[in-house]
């Protein structure tokens, strides 16, 4: 009886040299597609013939989403592999973009994200669009340190891309198998077990459009032994890959806030020159009659005052630099026993600009005896002054735009053991990782008060260029240093155990026992003697925390083969958290395969994520919001009450507090999901799986936008100050919120067209189709639907897919992919009606060429979004970046590159 292609992937996604499921990823499809078209003499092929196969000892291996070991026909989890060869001939640089071509992942967050965000330059990704949160990421099995801000998930930065083999996403929960967290999914990064000789890359990638956004990357890694010849192997890799910075005013859509034909006027309040308001109503600017300062400031429309066009400062794409290694050494003890030692180090930085610091609402008065008061010579006079106080909100665009430097690094020490023991295989290990990062103020911040001081004193001229003693003062007014740190450090012990227990009608009862020890500590350190001199900081008024909690676990898993074709597997995992309890999380699946061409499979599992350590502990800080908007008691509906500065409470920054909440509850969720694997001919191969999550008690922080648009729900979050005279801030620190549920269908297709002269071609699809996605903003509320529309902070895209095309010719290999994701509504909150917007979808097309004619050298050449096509227009005012959404789209256009890997 021949092997068909879906037994024959099957069996091979899980094995040593796993190609992927062929209902996985287009270049896994690939993968699977070049194996299948091999000409029938070749001895690849040959080994699939019964005759050859069936004397063939076939391994065993343990696979991502299961403690037991099998043969790969036997899974029933929806896996996609992506092997390191395919998305490196793609021109994909980073773990963030490898995993940005996989449909279900809907918000893989991007350096672009980090500008102004607070958020350390970390990128996560998000299955489901669930948040990252929910997202497990594990090297070889096993944990890394999160991040230590939020400490809820892994810095995808420091992953050694160059020492992978292959990425495996379970697109399935498994807080049964791994733990709590694993509720949207799991990413298993899984590195090269051994390699001899030695291998030297460089990638260079060069945006067409002038600018920044240029990239580099080299790595040189090499190994030596062979555990089946030598007993023993070494592997090591030193990977670095850096990426000059583009600035907003480099691409034409994005280097203004002002888009009146779009409706959109997002500028701030507290402009240079500086706006007043003085002691007896009177609201202005001197410099308005002027026209104030284009391009950075214009003439506000309903009041002589100027506004400040902030976005032209800002960083469409950060200045990053990632460095990582990572070494491992293996010894066959004996043929049952083989231990390994592995150290991996990450380290990533990012330098961000966003707009000078706006000093508003910090007490800067000016007296009339000021040089610089209005009518006294230098600034021109105002109608209406009298000489009465001035209060002065200022940008000093002479300082420059704030820089902010983040960097963070992760280490983890391993040493394991895996075997077998009188017919039990075993696995275990024990393990330290440890997570570093800081954030340093490098330019353009001020302190408060030498500014108040200043203007006070006659010194400073908020309304134009500075005299040479002005210079130097502001000068000497910067506040340079780090101004917080933050250390998690993770110390965990594993160990499994699994065997046949006997044989059943339909095959082998599998079983496995499980247990883990996780010690987690977390401390932040705020350095308030300098964060404590900026309100623009965020961290002026924040705390050091610190927290610590011990987990412990235990896990099972049976696998009951109930006949020839019909496999059911049963697992369980109880954790327990010292400081918010514990839970007990099933999960049962079924595989059921009534005919060579037809693979059915089902599963149903429960999650329990308990709150991080930072999501309990992590300081509270004020900064601005990301949008503007009127205080809902000084200014509504925008008119200012009497007595109120418009400058600070009319369509302005407002101060938010963000942080920790000790008072935390668990999240809870249940997943089900079902598919089917269909093989008609030979040539095509389809996949469809469903999945419906449902998610309880989310933790998160309620959206700015919901908080302002909803004063009457939420009033009790605004903070006043004693006499109501002033906002202080709008309190909103993470909670447990409502439910989340979402549905959606995962689709795959891989056909493989007749051989012909040309070559062989294959054409891959992969797609997800999010049906619904709703959320509570509160336990009992309304759901807010997120499904094909920008709701709060986001979109969810309703349809998202990767296709792919590929020809083998001889040592040539071509790709033509194209990256798809829909329209959806946009978010229409800081535009009038008569401008709602549709962003449209987005579509790229990518070009690559391979040459693996020569022993020693592999070269690839490609372009990058090859019709230069440019992010749809957005009004979205989430992101520091306006005119469009920097998580989703490209803004480096067309962008040449070439890779060149020497061997030695």
């Amino acid at each position: 009886m021949h092997e068909t292609i879906l037994s024959r992937s099957l069996r091979s996604v899980f094995g040593a040299a796993s190609l992927g499921l062929l209902a996985s990823l287009p270049v896994a499809l690939r993968a699977a597609a070049q194996e299948a078209q091999r000409p029938p003499e070749s001895p690849a092929l040959q080994t699939q013939a019964p005759e050859q196969s069936a004397a063939q000892p076939i391994q065993r291996v343990e696979v991502t989403g299961s403690s037991i070991r099998r043969i790969a026909a036997e899974s029933a989890l929806p896996i996609t592999t992506i092997r390191a060869a395919d998305f490196a001939k793609q021109g994909l640089t980073t773990v963030q973009e490898v995993l940005n071509t996989i449909p279900m992942n809907q918000t893989s967050t991007v350096s672009s994200s980090a500008v102004g965000s607070g958020t350390g330059g970390r990128a996560v990704a998000d299955l489901r669009g669930l948040g990252g949160d929910k997202t497990l990421v594990l090297l070889n099995g096993r944990r890394l340190a999160n991040h230590p801000y939020f400490a809820d998930t892994v810095d995808l930065n420091i992953i050694p891309v160059a020492a992978l083999e292959r990425v495996e996403v379970l697109r399935d929960g498994a807080s049964a198998i791994y733990g709590t967290d694993a509720i949207g999914g799991v990413i298993n990064f899984i590195t090269k077990r051994s390699v001899e000789g030695g291998v030297l890359t460089y990638e260079g990638y060069e945006p067409w459009r002038q600018g920044g956004g240029n990239e580099q990357r080299i790595n040189l890694s090499g190994g030596w032994g062979k555990l089946e010849r030598d007993g023993i192997s070494m592997f090591g890799v030193l990977d670095y890959h850096q990426q000059s910075a583009l600035r907003a005013t480099e691409r034409a859509f994005s280097r203004t806030g002002v888009r009146l034909d779009r409706g959109m006027n997002e500028v701030s309040g507290t402009p240079f020159p500086a706006n007043f308001f003085s002691d007896l109503g009177v609201t202005g600017n001197p410099g308005y009659a002027a026209g104030c300062r284009p391009p950075d400031s214009l003439p506000a429309a309903d009041a002589p005052v100027c506004a400040f066009d902030y976005t032209q400062y800002n960083d469409n794409i950060p200045k990053t630099r990632q460095l990582s290694a990572m070494g491992k050494v293996n010894r066959q003890f004996t043929p049952d026993h083989l231990g390994s030692l592995e150290f991996v180090w990450g380290r990533s930085t990012n330098e961000s600009r966003v707009a000078p610091p706006p000093m508003s609402n910090i007490g800067i008065v000016m007296t009339a005896a000021s040089p610089y008061y209005p009518g006294n010579g230098a600034v021109p006079a105002f109608p209406g002054l009298s000489g009465e106080n001035l209060d002065i909100s200022w940008r000093p665009v002479e300082s420059g735009p704030r820089e902010n430097y983040d960097s963070s690094s992760t280490a983890r020490l391993q040493a394991s053991l895996e075997g077998t023991i009188a017919g039990w295989d075993y696995n275990t290990a024990i393990s330290h990782s440890s997570g570093r990062a800081k954030s340093t103020f490098r330019g353009g911040y001020l302190v408060d008060g030498r500014i108040i001081d200043g203007v006070g004193a006659g010194i400073l001229n908020p309304f134009g260029p500075q005299s040479p003693a002005g210079a130097d003062y502001l000068n000497n007014s910067l506040l340079l240093g780090e101004y917080v740190h933050a250390r998690i450090n993770s110390s965990a012990v594993d160990g499994r155990v699994s065997r046949e227990l006997m044989t059943l009608p339909g095959g082998a009862l599998g079983f496995a026992l499980g247990a883990e020890f996780r010690r987690d500590r977390a401390k932040y350190f705020v350095n308030r003697d300098l964060a404590g001199q900026a309100s623009s900081s965020g961290y002026a008024d924040a705390q050091n925390q610190s927290g610590q909690r011990s987990i412990y676990a235990v896990f099972t898993e049976l696998n009951v083969p109930v006949m020839k074709d019909l496999e059911l597997n049963f697992a369980g995992r109880y954790d327990h958290y010292n400081d918010v309890g514990g839970s007990f999380n099933p999960k049962v699946s079924l595989r059921w395969q009534p005919t060579r061409q037809l693979l059915v499979r089902g599963s149903f599992n429960k999650g329990f994520r308990a709150p991080t350590l930072f999501d309990l502990y992590g300081p509270q800080s004020t900064t601005n919001s990301s949008d503007t908007y009127n205080d809902p008691v000084l200014c509504p509906n925008g008119v200012p009450v009497p007595g109120a500065n418009p400058n600070v409470v009319c369509g302005q920054q407002q101060d938010i507090r963000q942080g920790g909440n000790p008072d935390l509850s668990p999240e809870r969720s249940r997943t089900y999901s079902a598919g089917v694997v269909f093989e008609p001919v030979r040539a095509l191969t389809v996949s469809l799986d469903y999945w419906n999550i449902k998610l309880k008690d989310q933790i998160s922080a309620l959206a700015e936008q919901t908080i302002f648009s909803n004063y009457p729900r939420y009033q009790n979050l605004f903070v006043y100050n004693a006499t109501g005279t002033s906002l202080d801030y709008v309190l909103d620190i993470t909670d447990n919120l409502g439910e989340v549920q979402t549905r959606g269908l995962d689709v795959s297709l891989l056909y493989r067209m007749p051989r012909s002269p040309v070559g062989n071609v294959s054409v891959s699809l992969d797609g997800t189709y999010v049906n619904k996605y709703e959320y509570q903003n509160e336990r009992g509320g309304d759901f807010t639907q997120n499904a094909g529309r920008y709701a709060d902070a986001s979109p969810v895209f309703r349809w998202r897919h990767n296709l792919l095309f590929t020809l083998i010719r001889g040592d040539y290999t071509f790709n033509l992919s194209n990256r798809y994701m829909s329209h959806y509504e946009d978010q229409n909150t800081a535009v009038a009606p008569e401008f709602f917007n549709n962003v449209g979808h987005y579509s790229t097309w990518s070009v690559s060429a391979t040459f693996t004619g020569n022993p020693k050298f592999e070269f690839t050449a490609g372009v990058k979004n090859l019709f230069d096509e440019t992010p749809p227009f957005t009004n979205q005012v989430t992101n520091f970046q306006l005119g469009y959404d920097p998580r989703y789209t490209d803004p480096l256009g067309i962008t040449p590159y070439m890779r060149l890997t020497y061997k030695f």
